[in-house]
């Protein structure tokens, strides 16, 4: 799940290498903390928030293949 969610997140993103993604896991729940360069912030989150609605369905999708849990947090 975190080599798909980087590789989503690095094509969106203006500075990929300045990106830090921290896994947390908590026994059937992964939570991924997402720390970026504040101009890359509104790109990840998108028009009204699309993007980063779309980024977590597919990250919930991921994680239900495997029988887990998983949340995205973007912290500024």
């Amino acid at each position: 799940m975190r080599e798909f969610l980087e590789f989503i997140i690095r094509q969106l993103v203006e500075y990929p290498d300045e990106m830090m993604l921290t896994e947390i896991p908590s026994g059937k729940t992964t939570m991924f903390r997402l720390q970026l360069r504040q101009s890359d912030v509104g790109r990840v989150i998108g028009r009204n928030g699309q993007t980063i609605h779309a980024i977590r369905a597919l990250l919930a999708s991921s994680a239900a293949r495997h029988g887990q849990r998983a949340t995205l947090e973007i912290l500024e």
